[in-house]
C-alpha cells in the first residue's frame, strides 16, 4: 500500500519525504487555503511541492460544471507530469472524468461515501476514487466497510482504478485499510508520524542506551 500525505505544508512535505516513506501527496481547496499567507500565491507552492515530491500529487478544481472542470484540469497539469486532478463525485464530474481519461489526464475521484458511486467514478474512468472513511465515522457509519466493499466488487471485475483511502483519522485507519487491500492510504502529518509510535519500541530502546552507559569507557574504544 502507498502512503500520501494529505497536506499543502512545505515543512511537513520535506520532513516526511526524507523518511523514504511517502509516495505521494493530496490536497484540497481547504489545505491549500491554509498555506496562502503573506506573499505566498497557489503556483508557487504547488510548484514547491511538485519539486520536493517525484509521486502522484492531487490538485483540486474548484468549478462546479463539467466544462470548467475540464478546463481547470488542463491548466493544473500543466504545472507537472506527476499532478493528478481531484474531481468531485457528482454527474458533471462523471462527465469530466469522461473527457480528461480520453485526455490521458489522471484524475482522483473525491468525496466518494458509498459503492455506488466508486463504482461510477471506475466507470467514468477515474484513475483513482477517495472514499471518505472518518466522515462516514463521523455520521455512526462504518467507513471501512465501504473499502471492503469496493475492494471486493473492483476485484470481483478487474476494475483497474485505484483505491485511495481518505479522510483517516488515526493509525488504526491505516493498519485496517492496509489489510483490507486499498491501494492507498492518505493521511495528515500528524497521523503519518503516529504510524511509527510504540511504547515498547521507546522502552527497549531507553533500556539498550542505559545499559550501555554503564560500561567501562576504556572498553568502548573500537
Amino acid at each position: 500500500m502507498k502512503f500520501f500525505l494529505d497536506t499543502a505544508n512545505i515543512a511537513e512535505i520535506e520532513e516526511g519525504v526524507s523518511w523514504g516513506c511517502v509516495d505521494g501527496i493530496t490536497t484540497n481547496p481547504t489545505l491549500i487555503s491554509k498555506e496562502l499567507a503573506g506573499n505566498a500565491n497557489f503556483k508557487t507552492l504547488v510548484k514547491k511541492i511538485l519539486d520536493i515530491v517525484d509521486g502522484p500529487v492531487s490538485l483540486e478544481v474548484t468549478s462546479l460544471s463539467a466544462d470548467g472542470m475540464i478546463e481547470e484540469a488542463n491548466r493544473l497539469k500543466k504545472l507537472g507530469n506527476n499532478v493528478v486532478v481531484k474531481i468531485p463525485t457528482t454527474i458533471e464530474g462523471l462527465k469530466a472524468l469522461k473527457v480528461l481519461k480520453e485526455q490521458k489526464i489522471e484524475t482522483n475521484a473525491t468525496l466518494v461515501f458509498s459503492l455506488n458511486q466508486a463504482l461510477m467514478v471506475a466507470k467514468a474512468g477515474a484513475t483513482y476514487a477517495s472514499p471518505f472513511i472518518g466522515r462516514l465515522d463521523d455520521i455512526s457509519e462504518d467507513g471501512m466497510n465501504l473499502i471492503e466493499d469496493i475492494r471486493e466488487v473492483y476485484d470481483n471485475y478487474g476494475i483497474e482504478t485505484k483505491i485511495l483511502a481518505a479522510s483517516i483519522r488515526h493509525p488504526v485507519h491505516v493498519r485496517d485499510a492496509a489489510l483490507i487491500g486499498a491501494d492507498v492510504a492518505t493521511m495528515p502529518f500528524d497521523v503519518f508520524k503516529k504510524l511509527m509510535n510504540h511504547p515498547k519500541t521507546d522502552e527497549g530502546l531507553k533500556r539498550f542506551l542505559d545499559d550501555w552507559k554503564k560500561i567501562d569507557k576504556k572498553k568502548l574504544m573500537f
